[in-house]
């Protein structure tokens, strides 16, 4: 075999010739997610995500950082797409029908990464960490202050909303995390989806 055509199957077989940022927090993603932050060891890292361990340090300083990159990168590709769920586009109890519809599938669509990042491997990783606690705290308020404006948006057009705004979007997020919890234990879609309908109905009854 030519030493060209050599040099070609190798690069086919072994690490990209060019390094991308956004295919590895990808890979970085789908690790954490599935192994948790404490599962996922450096070498494990560097080996999904086919970036040397050298690279990760030069660019996240290491694991801790890229872990806060791979959150930042999940809200941007899944949890934004989530929230615009909530619209509006419909009435109230259609947007947040919609709504937990994509919590179910997002936390159930990959049996290899069940659940949510934030809720599930961050919340776990928060509990000996203060830095990882604050970010949970911040990601978390963001959630309810989306749907909390979402409420607001639906009593200023003359639509019933149950209770108190604030309190109905820490209710309405909380059962949007119980969901993810339970489909990391292993609870089926159609189980999900069946509580995520009921729940829907909470900000409206």
């Amino acid at each position: 075999m030519e030493p060209q055509m050599i040099q070609s199957e190798s690069r086919k077989r072994g690490r990209p010739s060019v390094f991308d940022p956004e295919q590895a927090l990808e890979a970085a993603m789908c690790t954490f997610w599935q192994h948790g932050y404490i599962g996922a060891s450096v070498d494990l890292i560097s080996r999904e995500t086919a970036m040397p361990r050298a690279t990760l340090y030069q660019r996240f300083g290491g694991k801790e950082g890229l872990f806060l990159a791979v959150l930042d990168h999940y809200a941007a590709t899944r949890i934004k797409p989530l929230l615009a769920r909530l619209g509006p586009e419909g009435t109230l109890q259609a947007d947040l029908t919609r709504f937990f519809d994509a919590v179910v599938t997002l936390a159930t669509e990959d049996d290899r990464a069940r659940g949510c990042l934030v809720s599930c491997v961050l919340a776990d990783a928060a509990g000996t960490h203060p830095g990882f606690r604050q970010e949970l705290a911040k990601r978390f308020s963001l959630l309810e202050r989306r749907i909390e404006t979402r409420l607001r948006h639906a009593a200023t057009i003359g639509e019933h909303v149950s209770g108190t705004p604030d309190v109905q979007a820490l209710l309405i997020a909380s059962v949007a995390r119980g969901l993810m919890v339970r489909a990391r234990s292993g609870a089926t879609a159609q189980e999900l989806s069946r509580v995520g309908r009921a729940a829907a109905k909470l900000g409206v009854g």
